[in-house]
């Protein structure tokens, strides 16, 4: 097929002064994307901050021919999502791809962590995520066209020390799939992918276990996460609303999912639930509603209801009172 190019498109990357951004602000750049480099240049954890990553890195994209320009807006701050917004609108008159990024990491048992680190790894992934998501909404749906590339992670699945951290990645799934639906009939798909690489933040996490840093060193570089953003960042990507697991040389699909369950002939008991259990949760039949009307038309074609069709459940307009 015809390389996927990104010629004329502006695209805005955040946390892409190291790391996976890096990867792909560079990337999208050497296939001609016009790249505003986010990034506000702080450790692993959030603290401190730098312009150097942003400006190295938007320099060595034009160092190798292409379009960049560097940005250390904080997009934990409603007003620093609107200014990096602004910058691609500025220099390029358009704004055509968004790559949430950005992000931070502190990994400890939730007992252990205080509230000013939970405050600051949710502002990053879920503040930071919506308010860039704000910022461009209006201007991709005015232009009839958009692409949004979010970040979820493994912790959807769940471990030791992941708490808070999941929990913000939830919210991006969440963001990820309804905004999907709000953003079909306006020509913006979104999508997200869920990397697995060796990075500062991840390896930073392994210290102390040479075994797991070697082989995450080895299998799973960043530079192989870039092309599935990539993919998903074009014009031409088929999908909205679903996550691409980007492991090393591996690419998959997580998705959420609703078995086929049980239907009671007689209303449920807490005990009749516990009998049935195994059947209820089992995975071997399941469904992956693309809204939640279809999700409801599923359960009522389950009960029984003839000719149950998808629901049209418009959020816009709230309902007269009665």
């Amino acid at each position: 097929m015809d390389p996927l190019r990104f010629d004329g498109r502006a695209v805005v990357v955040t946390g892409a002064g190291r790391g996976l951004g890096r990867e792909y602000a560079m990337l999208l750049a050497a296939r001609g994307a016009r790249v505003v480099v986010n990034d506000v240049g702080t450790g692993t954890d959030g603290r401190g901050a730098s312009p150097s990553p942003a400006h190295a890195v938007a320099e060595e994209i034009r160092a190798a021919g292409g379009e960049a320009v560097a940005d250390v807006h904080d997009v934990t701050a409603t007003a620093g999502a609107r200014a990096l917004a602004a910058a691609a609108l500025e220099r390029w008159g358009r704004l055509d791809v968004l790559v949430n990024n950005a992000g931070i990491s502190i990994l400890r048992p939730l007992g252990e962590l205080s509230d000013e680190e939970c405050r600051r790894v949710l502002d990053i992934h879920v503040g930071g995520t919506l308010n860039m998501l704000r910022a461009v909404w209006p201007h991709m749906a005015a232009s009839g066209y958009g692409r949004i590339v979010n970040t979820c992670s493994d912790a959807l699945f769940g471990d030791s020390g992941l708490s808070v951290y999941a929990a913000g990645k939830g919210a991006v799934l969440g963001l990820t799939t309804s905004l999907a639906t709000e953003g079909d009939p306006l020509g913006i798909k979104v999508n997200a992918v869920v990397p697995v690489a060796a990075t500062r933040m991840s390896l930073e996490a392994l210290q102390g276990d040479d075994r797991m840093t070697a082989t995450l060193t080895s299998l799973f570089p960043a530079r192989h996460v870039a092309p599935v953003v990539a993919f998903l960042a074009h014009e031409s990507v088929p999908c909205t609303g679903e996550l691409l697991h980007a492991a090393g040389r591996r690419t998959g699909r997580i998705f959420l999912a609703a078995t086929e369950g049980v239907v009671w002939e007689e209303d449920p008991t807490p005990e009749s639930v516990h009998e049935h259990s195994p059947r209820i949760r089992s995975t071997e039949v399941f469904r992956t509603p693309r809204s939640v009307g279809a999700s409801m038309a599923f359960s009522l074609a389950r009960l029984g209801v003839g000719g149950a069709q998808p629901l049209d459940l418009d959020l816009s307009t709230p309902p007269a009172p009665r």
